[in-house]
């Protein structure tokens, strides 16, 4: 799903704009793609002009949300289908998205990319081919590609994620020349595909599941059982789980987690907000 260059609108750019505007400039220099590059815009009362192409004012935005350009006005980033997916925007550039409201990847302390590359790292990828389990915005893929990843295999069970990434700056595209041919994205339940993968194939997973009530699935020990069997010996998967309040929860969900991988045949430990595991 090749991602297509566009304009995006938060609340912030569009009051930057109008105060250089307030402050008799014709032209205002800034990000409309996220913090990924910076652009000059011409201003003018009733419209302003970006790579030649007039676009309307937007009328009140709202915050915690992206515009994208739709007909005659601008339109926020989401969709709904059966859930409320939305892309959000943070402090540090690279957006998090949220499913009814309960956001998918952390932002407030760390760019949610920063802390991806934290998770990648502890995978080792440069050389290695890597089974990404739940794809979401890509920033585990875009973090393996950086870092020289051989191949990574990605699957995404969304659509309307899969949808996200195409507007999203920071999500790699797999059609771009940079990739390489590197990243293959797949549409497609991990759960189910896995059963295709064969054994001993891969180097590194990556396992960044939604929460457990969503999918459990893949917390169960018949699909860890199939994680281990993918691995090549000495393989290793880092298993985000959060950090669910035991108090409220009742459950040490890392703990249990860690258990089940060690029963799949992985040693396992505890590691930033989930589980390292490699395959004995």
């Amino acid at each position: 799903m090749p991602q297509v260059p566009r304009p995006l609108l938060t609340r912030a750019t569009v009051e930057a704009m109008r105060a250089a505007q307030r402050d008799g400039h014709s032209a205002w220099t800034g990000s409309l793609d996220l913090g990924r590059t910076t652009t000059t815009v011409t201003l003018a009362p009733d419209h302003w002009l970006w790579e030649g192409t007039r676009q309307p004012w937007p009328d009140a935005l709202k915050d915690r949300t992206i515009y994208v350009r739709e007909g005659d006005g601008w339109a926020s980033v989401s969709r709904y289908g059966g859930s409320l997916i939305k892309l959000v925007p943070t402090d540090w550039g690279p957006p998090t998205f949220e499913i009814d409201g309960i956001k998918m990847l952390v932002s407030a302390r760390i760019s949610p990319m920063d802390d991806a590359r934290q998770k990648v790292a502890l995978v080792a990828p440069r050389g290695k081919t890597v089974l990404d389990t739940c794809g979401g915005l890509g920033y585990f893929a875009a973090c393996c590609l950086e870092s020289g990843v051989t191949r990574i295999r990605s699957f995404e069970k969304n659509e309307d994620v899969l949808w996200l990434r195409t507007l999203n700056p920071w999500s790699p595209d797999p059609d771009a020349a940079e990739t390489a041919g590197r990243l293959e994205l797949t549409h497609g339940d991990v759960s189910q595909a896995i059963l295709g993968i064969a054994d001993a194939s891969v180097d590194a997973a990556l396992h960044d599941p939604p929460r457990f009530g969503i999918a459990g699935e893949l917390y169960s020990q018949a699909f860890y059982d199939q994680l281990a069997r993918v691995l090549r010996r000495g393989g290793r998967l880092f298993h985000y789980t959060g950090a669910p309040n035991r108090l409220t929860s009742g459950r040490d969900v890392p703990r249990e987690v860690a258990r089940r991988l060690e029963k799949a045949g992985l040693r396992s430990e505890l590691a930033l907000d989930g589980v390292l595991a490699s395959k004995r």
